[in-house]
């Protein structure tokens, strides 16, 4: 028997204890980043699915062929939900992978329509475009990084966070590689004006994807919205996470593409090298079975009737979030969102001592245990500034903590009306005036900074501990946003990894 150095319950208690200190994924207190179904028999579902192909490669669905018949069927499923007709009718095959997340979904997408882009313009020398709303997910900014692939964005007005249908389509040439629009964005929750532009990428035989990572198998499962998946004749793909409204584990996700044809651009394969020949649908080789078992198997137990009731539980929670947060003074949504997620913001129409700063807010409901994301405001190409706001996103199982969380979100807002927001001006100019050299070594850190350079204006701002080893955030996010909105985007980027690299570095 192999000898063990501890005994396996007290690494487990360890773990236990470090969960401990997490923010609680079960219960509807985080409104961000996790998607409870308040159905504890799904968790256990997905538990017991992923334990069956624990041992399980994904790499190679021939080996292990249980990973072929389950992302067959869950491919089969997503694209019965979005419309996308049945593989073998002429020009309407969808076909389609699974993807460990919506990252890789999108990162697939821009690599496929790259490689088309390229094959229909051989010898062209020119880096394609990709052309998207200022709200198109951060993943696309990295595809196009990842790609090679210049990153032209589209202004969305402040108000409804939708881009006008003529300001894309003055964007559409034949440089243009693909043009991506969300359904819903995550910002804002807004349905980006699929159907016109759909019309417009298709006279023009451009790519068009759809990115409804977020929402998409919830708005699959919502009445009463104009069509904005493969019903729409230009969309070439679509993105839809599992592991946000199908209510799976992390992480699973789907990528569907128009064509056979156009999807094996997405693969990679390579016989030039004395190992087994390597095809790979995904950026991944081998990769764990277990999302998909418990994503395959929660798709088989809630079927169409399960997900109409989830849809409809989150649909209700958010309708009657909307209303208190209408009726909470120096507070409104953003827009119009249809997803079951929404963007709250100052409410500029009142005056300045009844308004509330969406980050003291946001600060003042984490305070009593209720967690919102904080999303800083921006300034767009066009000049116009989109506000900061708070994002929440909305699940089943916050129908169930209603009569808890409205009052919690109604005293918050009651606490913090008339502070004004954090001027990040003045937390920028104390932050210069901390280091040696003052503002003008602040303004050299944007075009170069070492690791230690950027540990230490971390430590002058407060946000790692005396060790310069990495250190919790402090209880209030609002200054930290407004250093995100103050400093130039490059330093401010260059901080951030710091932060996050120097967080997980080994201690000691």
């Amino acid at each position: 028997m192999t000898a063990f150095e501890r005994d396996p319950d007290a690494v487990l208690a360890e773990l236990a204890q470090l969960r401990a200190a997490d923010a609680p994924t079960h219960g509807g207190r985080v409104l961000s980043y996790v998607y409870d179904s308040g159905v504890a028999e799904l968790d256990d579902l997905a538990a017991r699915a992923a334990r069956l192909v624990q041992p399980v490669n994904g790499l190679d669905p021939t080996t292990f062929t249980s990973v072929a018949a389950m992302e067959s069927a869950l491919v089969g499923f997503a694209r019965r939900a979005f419309h996308g007709g049945a593989a073998g009718e002429p020009g309407t095959e969808v076909v389609g992978s699974a993807t460990s997340g919506g990252t890789e979904s999108c990162l697939l997408a821009v690599k496929t329509a790259r490689d088309v882009w390229r094959a229909a313009h051989p010898g062209d020398e020119r880096m394609p475009r990709l052309v998207a709303p200022t709200t198109v997910h951060a993943a696309f900014h990295k595809a196009a990084q990842a790609f090679g692939l210049a990153l032209d964005l589209v202004p969305v007005d402040p108000e409804t966070g939708a881009p006008e249908v003529d300001d894309v389509v003055a964007r559409l040439d034949h440089d243009v590689a693909l043009v991506v629009l969300s359904a819903p964005s995550y910002p804002f929750a807004t349905l980006d004006p699929i159907g016109d532009v759909g019309a417009a990428t298709a006279k023009h035989e451009i790519a068009l994807h759809v990115d409804a990572c977020i929402g998409g198998f919830a708005l699959a499962f919502q009445d009463g919205l104009p069509e904005w998946d493969f019903r729409v004749p230009g969309v070439t793909s679509l993105s839809a996470d599992l592991h946000k409204y199908g209510y799976a584990p992390k992480g699973v996700s789907v990528l569907l593409q128009r064509g056979r044809d156009r999807q094996r651009h997405q693969y990679f394969a390579t016989t030039a090298w004395p190992g087994y020949p390597v095809v790979n649908p995904t950026l991944a080789g081998s990769k764990p079975a277990g999302p998909l078992a418990a994503a395959w198997a929660i798709v088989r137990v809630l079927g169409d009737r399960g997900f109409d009731e989830l849809t409809a539980a989150a649909t209700v929670a958010t309708a009657a979030l909307r209303e208190a947060i209408d009726g909470i003074e120096g507070l409104r949504v953003v827009g119009e969102p249809v997803g079951p997620l929404f963007a709250v913001r100052s409410d500029d129409r009142v005056p300045e001592d009844r308004r509330v700063d969406p980050h003291h807010w946001a600060d003042a409901a984490r305070a009593t245990g209720w967690h919102l994301q904080l999303q800083p405001g921006m300034a767009q190409a066009d000049g116009s500034v989109l506000p900061h706001t708070a994002h929440l996103t909305v699940t089943p199982v916050t129908a169930q903590v209603l009569p808890e969380l409205v009052p919690a979100l109604v005293a918050a807002a009651d606490a913090v009306r008339g502070v004004a927001p954090v001027d990040g001006g003045t937390l920028v100019a104390g932050l210069a005036g901390g280091l040696p050299g003052g503002a003008d070594a602040l303004a050299a850190a944007s075009a170069s900074l070492d690791s230690d350079g950027a540990a230490d204006l971390l430590a002058a701002a407060g946000l790692l501990g005396g060790d310069g080893a990495g250190g919790a955030l402090p209880e209030r996010l609002a200054p930290v946003l407004a250093l995100v909105e103050a400093l130039p985007g490059p330093l401010t980027e260059r901080l951030l990894v710091e932060l996050l690299a120097r967080v997980v570095e080994p201690r000691g």
